[in-house]
C-alpha cells in the first residue's frame, strides 16, 4: 500500500490478449462463437500443468483503517497508555465544570461529586514504555457517589450478552486515597450497568490488577463505555488500562473472534505482515521496530502509524506468528529496508539494519540455544516457526529524491546476508527492477486496476517471461496487494468494501493468476480490512468490514473464499471459447480518490475502452481426491450456454458440485445485511461432456470426481 508522501510505484497492467495464448500449464484459445453456439469450455485432465503452490492463497495486511487496533486485535480499551493525541473527551457532572481532555478518556461524576484528571510523567511505571500516567484527583465524593474515568473505546465499548472480559490495568493510590475502586462497563449515559467488579488494597507503589466482568442476558450494544471509579478523596494514578472480551481460541492478548473466523473459512495459506506502510513507518522514529513490539506489553512503548492514529503495538512480532498459528499458515516476513515514507535512507546505518533482519529471522525460525530464539521461548513460544520468504522492504520506488534511489544498493546487502545465514530463504523484491547486481527468488507485483483493467489483467502474467536475458529461471511472481478498484455505484454513492461488479472482475483476474502458476507463487488482497464506524477509514475498497461489534464479507471475499477453498495441486490447461461478447461492459469509471483524507492519491488506472472478453476460466486438480476443478467467470450480462469437455479422463461422476456466486453489479454487502451477494452451493448434473448455462454476471466454481 503506498503512502501519499511518495510517488506511486505500480506496475502497468498489459492489454487484452486475443487467439492463441502461450500459458505455463498450456494453451488457451480465447474466441467468440457464432450467437447460434454454445461455447466451448474444454479441459485437458490428461496434461496436468504446473503444480499449484500450497500457500497459493493468503492474506495481506497493515496497520491502516484502523485493522489493528479498533480491529483485529482484541483489546477494547483505546489509547490505554495516555500517549495518544486526537480529540479527547470532555467530563463533568455534579457542577458541569469541563475537564481537560486526554484522547478517548473523559471525568464521570455523580451528582455533588467534583474531580479532575491530568497527564502525570513524575514518577512512571517504568521509563521505557509506560511514561505518562492519568491522574485522577477526587475532590469531593458524597455519600454514594463516585468520581472515575472512562474511556469510550473504539466508537464505543461492545457490551454482550453473558460475556465475560478481562480487565487489567497499573495504579497507585496517593494525597489519601483509600479505596476501593469500583471497575465498570455501563451504558454510554451512565445509567445502565452491565458489569461490574471491585478492586481492593490499592497501595502507594505501582503496581497491576486484574477482575474479570460478567455481563447478564443483555441486548448487544455498542454504546457502553469502561469505567474505573472511587468514592473516597484523594489521588489515583493508571497506566496500561486494558480490556478484553474472549479472543479466539482464548489466547490472551489475542483477536477478535469474528473476525478471525471470516479469515479462517477462507484456508489461507500465508499471512504477509506486519504490512506495506507499516513496515516503513513515516519516519524513523515510526517504523516497524521490531524489537519494540515483543516482551510484556508493559514494554512496548507504542508508536504512531502512517494513516493518522497511534498504534499500541499490542499486536507486535509474535501475536502475528501466533496469528499465523492459530489459522495454520505460513507467515510471509517483510522487513525495514533502511527506508521511511519521508522519503529519507540511511546510509550510515544499513549494516545495523541488515542485522536487525538476521536477528528477526532468527526471532522467527531459531531454537532455543540462539540468542532470540532464547528470547522468544522467554516470551511463551518455545517452538520455532517455518519460514520461508522474507521481503525486503514494500514499494520501494525508484529515482526520485532522498532514499528513493536506494534500493540497488540496500537490496543486495539484505539479500547477501540472509542467504549467507539462511540459503533456503527465498527473498522477495518489492521492485521489479532495480534490485542491484543480484536476482530476487520473487518480485512482488501490486495492482490497484480499474474494472475494465481487471478484466484485461486476466492475461497480464500470460507471456511474462519465465528466464533471463541469461537462459536462468527469472524470478517467480508474488501478487502482494492488488483489488479492483471502483468509482461511484449507480445510486453514486462509493462503497467501502467492493461491490459484487468488483467481486466478478476480481475472480477474472484470479483465473489468469491460477492458469499462471508456474510464475505466481501466491497472491494476497488489499487492504484487508475496515473499521466502518465514522472516521475509521482511510482507504476503500477493503476486503472485510466490521463496526465495533459485527463484521461481514465483501462479495471479493467471497470470491476469495471459494477459489482458496478449491485451489488444487497442479493446473490443467484449459482452452475457453466464448458464446457472446459483453452486452454491457462495466464502465471504465475513474480511480477513487479518497475523501476522508484530503490529499491523498487516486488509486488504480483508467480503463481505455471495453473489455473484449467475456468468459473466464481455470482448471486444477487435487491429487488428494482426484477431484477436476473448473473454475468459471461469466462477465456478459447475459446467460452464456458453454459445452463443457473434459478431455482424457476415464469416467466423472453423474453429479457435480457447484458453488455459484451470483448479483446485481451494485449490489454490497453490509452489517445489515451481510451476505447480499454470497455463494450458494448445490448439485448439478455431469459428465465427462455436458452443456451448462452459465448466470450472467458470475461466477461458478465447479468440482467433478473425476477418474
Amino acid at each position: 500500500m503506498q503512502s501519499p508522501m511518495i510517488p506511486p510505484f505500480r506496475h502497468v497492467p498489459r492489454g487484452v490478449l486475443s487467439g492463441l495464448t502461450a500459458l505455463g500449464a498450456g494453451l488457451i484459445f480465447i474466441s467468440q462463437a457464432s450467437a447460434a453456439d454454445p461455447g466451448k469450455i474444454v479441459v485437458q485432465v490428461d496434461k496436468p500443468g504446473a503444480q499449484i503452490s500450497p500457500s497459493f492463497y493468503g492474506l495481506m495486511t497493515e496497520e491502516i483503517n484502523y485493522s489493528y487496533d479498533g480491529g483485529l486485535y482484541g483489546e477494547l480499551i483505546q489509547n490505554r497508555v495516555f500517549k495518544n493525541s486526537g480529540r479527547g473527551r470532555r467530563g463533568g457532572g455534579g457542577d458541569g465544570a469541563p475537564a481537560p481532555t486526554i484522547a478517548r478518556w473523559s471525568v464521570v461524576t455523580s451528582d455533588g461529586a467534583q474531580g479532575a484528571y491530568s497527564l502525570d510523567t513524575t514518577d512512571p511505571v517504568n521509563t521505557n514504555a509506560l511514561t505518562t500516567s492519568l491522574k485522577l484527583n477526587i475532590a469531593t465524593v458524597p455519600a454514594g457517589g463516585r468520581v472515575g474515568v472512562a474511556n469510550d473505546g473504539y466508537w464505543g465499548i461492545p457490551a454482550y450478552s453473558n460475556t465475560t472480559y478481562t480487565a487489567s490495568f497499573y495504579a497507585k493510590a496517593s494525597d489519601g486515597f483509600s479505596g476501593p475502586l469500583k471497575v465498570t462497563i455501563e451504558s454510554s449515559d451512565g445509567a445502565t450497568n452491565y458489569a461490574s467488579a471491585t478492586v481492593s488494597g490499592i497501595g502507594a507503589a505501582w503496581k497491576k490488577y486484574s477482575v474479570t466482568l460478567k455481563t447478564g442476558k443483555v441486548q448487544s450494544t455498542a454504546a457502553a463505555r469502561f469505567v474505573i471509579s472511587g468514592a473516597s478523596k484523594g489521588t489515583v494514578n493508571f497506566n496500561l488500562v486494558s480490556l478484553f472480551p474472549p479472543t479466539f481460541k482464548d489466547r490472551a492478548n489475542g483477536n477478535r473472534r469474528d473476525i478471525m473466523q471470516l479469515l479462517a473459512d477462507m484456508k489461507p495459506g500465508f499471512l504477509r505482515f506486519p504490512g506495506g506502510n507499516y513496515v516503513e513507518g513515516s519516519d524513523y522514529a515510526n517504523r516497524w521496530d521490531w524489537p519494540r513490539t515483543i516482551g510484556p506489553l508493559e514494554n512496548r512503548p507504542t508508536h504512531n502509524t502512517s494513516w493518522g492514529y497511534r498504534s499500541d503495538d499490542g499486536l507486535g512480532l509474535l501475536e502475528f506468528l501466533e496469528w499465523c498459528e492459530d489459522l495454520k499458515m505460513e507467515p510471509v516476513l517483510a522487513i525495514f529496508a533502511g527506508y521511511t515514507l519521508n522519503g529519507q535512507s540511511y546510509p550510515d546505518e544499513y549494516s545495523r539494519f541488515v542485522q536487525e533482519a538476521l536477528d528477526e529471522i532468527e526471532y522467527v525460525t531459531g531454537d532455543t540455544s540462539t540468542k532470540w530464539g532464547a528470547e522468544r521461548a522467554k516470551d511463551g513460544h518455545k517452538a520455532p516457526f517455518k519460514l520461508t520468504y522474507v521481503e525486503i522492504g514494500n514499494e520501494d520506488p525508484g529515482g526520485g529524491r532522498g532514499g528513493q534511489g536506494t534500493y540497488p544498493t540496500r537490496f543486495p546487502l539484505f539479500y547477501n546476508a540472509i542467504k549467507a545465514k539462511y540459503p533456503k530463504i527465498q527473498v522477495i523484491s518489492t521492485r521489479g527492477d532495480g534490485y542491484g547486481n543480484v536476482v530476487p527468488d520473487v518480485i512482488d507485483d501490486h495492482h490497484y486496476m480499474s474494472l475494465p483493467d481487471a478484466l484485461r489483467s486476466a492475461h497480464m502474467y500470460d507471456t511474462r517471461a519465465r528466464t533471463t536475458q541469461a537462459g536462468q529461471p527469472a524470478p517467480r511472481i508474488f501478487v502482494g496487494e492488488w483489488a479492483s478498484q471502483e468509482g461511484g455505484l449507480g445510486n453514486g454513492s462509493r462503497p467501502v468494501t467492493p461491490s459484487f461488479n468488483a467481486a466478478l472482475t476480481d475472480a477474472a483476474f484470479l483465473t489468469g493468476l491460477e492458469r499462471n502458476a508456474d510464475l505466481v507463487v501466491m497472491e494476497c488482497y488489499a487492504p484487508l480490512f475496515v473499521n466502518l464506524n465514522p472516521g475509521g477509514r482511510q482507504w476503500s475498497t477493503d476486503l472485510i468490514g466490521y463496526n465495533t461489534i459485527a463484521s461481514f464479507g465483501s462479495p471479493s471475499y467471497y470470491v476469495q473464499k471459494m477459489f482458496s477453498n478449491n485451489k488444487g495441486d497442479v493446473v490443467l490447461p484449459v482452452a475457453v471459447t466464448a458464446q457472446i461478447a459483453p452486452a454491457a461492459p462495466p464502465t471504465a469509471a475513474a480511480p477513487p480518490t479518497d475523501d476522508a483524507a484530503p490529499g491523498r492519491r487516486g488509486r488504480g488506472r483508467g480503463g481505455a475502452g471495453a473489455p473484449t472478453q467475456t468468459l473466464f476460466a481455470s482448471s486444477s486438480r487435487d491429487k488428494a481426491s482426484g477431484d477436476v476443478i473448473l473454475k468459471v467467470v461469466n462477465a456478459a450480462e447475459t446467460p452464456q450456454q458453454v459445452e463443457i469437455s473434459l478431455d482424457g479422463v476415464k469416467s466423472v461422476g453423474k453429479t457435480a458440485k457447484l458453488e455459484l456466486l451470483t448479483g446485481g453489479l451494485n449490489d454490497v454487502n453490509s452489517i445489515a445485511v451481510p451476505m447480499k451477494a454470497a455463494p450458494k452451493s448445490s448439485t448439478i448434473d455431469a459428465g465427462t461432456n455436458f452443456v451448462r448455462e452459465f448466470p450472467g454476471n458470475s461466477v461458478s466454481v465447479i468440482r467433478f470426481s473425476a477418474k
